[in-house]
C-alpha cells in the first residue's frame, strides 16, 4: 500500500509513532469528524526501520504541521496567510482529498501547543542522512513565507530555527532564502527571464568565480534537487513539481551566467 493509502486508511499508526504520529491522527481525526484509534506520541511499530512509505508521511505531515505553526509566528493566522498557504498547495499540485488533509495538518500547526522541536527531530532521524531532503523540506518552509515576497521577521526567526533543529547551518539557510528570492524575482518562470544577480544567488555562486567554479556550482545544485533523486530518499511524489522547478531555474540560471560571460568575453576581444 503506498503513503497515501495508508494515511487515508489510518494505518499510518503502524508505521509512525511518536509526535508526527501524533499530529497525523490528530489532524486526519478531526478533518473525518471522529477519533482514529491506535494513534499516540508514543505508538507505532517499526518493523524494518525507515522505508519510502514511513519517510512520505512523515515528510507531507511535518511539511504543513510547521507550515501553519510558521504562519501563526506573529500571533494570529490571516486569511491572506491562509491564502498563501492554498497556494502552495496548488503549485504543490494537491488535489482535493490531498489538500483536505493538508489543511488539517496545517490547522494542527497552529495550535498553541504544537511540538515543533519535536516534529523537527523526529523527521530529521526519519530522513537519516538525506540531507538533500532536508533542504527541500526548508525551502518548501521558505517559500510558503515568502509568498507574499516577504519574510517577516518573526517568521525568520522561527525558520532560522527549523533550519537549524534540522542541521542545517545560517549559511546554508541563507542561500536557501536567496534561492527562494531569486525565483520569486523572476516570476517563478524559468522562461520570463532571470537577472544576471538573481541568476547567480540560484547557483549560490559569486560574480568572481570562475567559469570552472560555476559549473561545480551548477552541478551541485543540480544534483540536490534532481526529483529522482529526492523520491528516492522519500520526496513525496505529490511534491515533485516543487523540485521539477527548482530544477528549472537552475538550469535558467546556469543559462543566463553562461551567456552573460560569453558575451563579456566577445567584447573584451573586440
Amino acid at each position: 500500500m503506498s503513503w497515501w493509502g495508508l494515511l487515508l486508511g489510518g494505518a499510518f499508526g503502524y508505521l509512525l509513532g511518536g509526535p508526527i504520529g501524533a499530529l497525523l491522527g490528530a489532524a486526519m481525526g478531526r478533518s473525518l469528524g471522529r477519533p482514529l484509534s491506535g494513534i499516540g506520541a508514543g505508538e507505532g511499530v517499526d518493523p524494518g526501520g525507515p522505508g519510502p512509505e514511513r519517510v512520505q508521511l512523515a515528510f507531507f505531515a511535518a511539511v504543513f504541521g510547521v507550515m501553519g505553526h510558521v504562519a501563526k509566528a506573529d500571533g494570529r493566522v490571516t486569511a491572506e496567510e491562509i491564502g498563501l498557504a492554498n497556494q502552495v498547495m496548488d503549485q504543490l499540485g494537491l488535489d482535493g482529498r490531498q489538500r483536505t488533509a493538508a489543511r488539517a495538518l496545517f490547522n494542527e500547526g497552529k495550535r498553541s501547543e504544537f511540538p515543533l522541536d519535536e516534529v523537527l527531530d523526529q523527521l530529521r532521524s526519519e530522513c537519516g542522512r538525506a540531507t538533500n531532503l532536508i533542504r527541500m523540506f526548508v525551502e518548501i518552509q521558505i517559500q510558503a513565507a515568502a509568498a507574499d515576497h516577504r519574510i517577516h521577521a518573526e517568521e525568520g526567526r522561527i525558520l532560522l530555527h527549523v533550519a537549524a533543529r534540522l542541521g542545517l547551518s545560517r549559511a546554508d539557510y541563507l542561500q536557501l532564502e536567496r534561492l527562494i528570492a531569486s525565483g520569486i524575482h523572476s516570476g517563478g518562470d524559468a522562461d520570463s527571464g532571470m537577472s544576471l544577480e538573481d541568476a547567480y544567488a540560484t547557483l549560490g555562486a559569486s560574480p568572481d568565480a570562475s567559469d570552472a567554479e560555476i559549473k561545480r556550482h551548477y552541478r551541485r545544485q543540480m544534483s540536490r534537487h534532481h526529483p529522482d533523486k529526492l523520491a528516492s530518499k522519500g520526496l513525496p511524489e505529490e511534491m515533485m513539481r516543487a523540485a521539477t522547478e527548482r530544477t528549472q531555474q537552475i538550469k535558467a540560471a546556469w543559462d543566463t551566467v553562461r551567456k552573460a560571460r560569453a558575451n563579456a568575453g566577445d567584447r573584451s576581444a573586440a
